[in-house]
């Protein structure tokens, strides 16, 4: 018997005899989280049809989008490019401070083929997501950025958010600064990787924090630093 279980029995005197009982019901279990909310990504690949140059030359802030859907493996693509794993040591495709990753990545989907609508975060180390909220909170996260449509109209939005203390508990305040870099490093990871789908995005860091904070549900010590709407061209 575990100890969680002796934690509920309760003594009850029959004649002489002390015995224990287990009072009914136990306290349930928690429910696991449903097959559906845990979305395995496609296998992202590791070479492609267009150059590195390529991408840079082409590289735009793009703000207009067709209004189609993405595919799932567009989307697999773009976060690996993010923040995905490279290295049996967990090292990932952008740099980051004494490898403390205090980036996280998570995925506002408006329409994506055979994806539910909903906010999902990306786990880089199964390539995976695991829906957090439910429905279209596009609109919502265009009112937050100032009213920027094209925070709305994209297909997707990649929320870069920050927990500093994953860095600055090894470097201090200066740590700081080195989480700004790293997001910089992730955003243009992203920017070449949709020129090189034939996608547009565009980096947006005008936005009210606590307004982000409150529509994504983040706990206190997640940041919201960098919004991506990213759309078909």
């Amino acid at each position: 018997m575990s100890n969680r279980q002796w934690r509920y029995l309760i003594p009850i005197v029959i004649g002489p005899a002390l015995v224990l009982a287990c009072p009914q019901p136990v306290p349930p279990i928690p429910p696991p989280v449903a097959v559906a909310d845990v979305i395995k990504l496609p296998e992202p690949r590791h070479d492609g049809d267009v150059s590195v140059e390529a991408t840079l030359l082409k590289r735009r802030s793009v703000r207009d989008y067709t209004g189609e859907a993405l595919t799932l493996q567009e989307v697999s693509q773009l976060l690996w490019a993010a923040q995905g794993i490279t290295d049996p040591r967990g090292l990932r495709t952008a740099p980051s401070a004494g490898a403390t990753y205090p980036l996280e990545i998570l995925l506002v989907v408006g329409d994506i083929t055979n994806l539910p609508q909903g906010v999902y975060r990306y786990k880089p180390h199964e390539h995976k997501l695991v829906k957090v909220l439910e429905g279209d909170l596009r609109a919502k996260l265009a009112h937050a950025a100032l009213g920027q449509t094209w925070v709305r109209e994209g297909a997707i939005n990649i929320i870069i958010t920050a927990i500093y203390e994953r860095t600055t508990r090894r470097y201090g305040d200066r740590g700081i600064r080195y989480v700004h870099m790293e997001v910089g490093h992730v955003g243009q990871n992203i920017h070449l990787q949709a020129v090189a789908l034939n996608l547009g995005t565009v980096v947006v860091g005008a936005f009210r924090d606590d307004q982000v904070k409150k529509i994504l549900n983040l706990p206190p010590d997640e940041h919201p630093l960098y919004i991506m709407p990213v759309g078909r061209i």
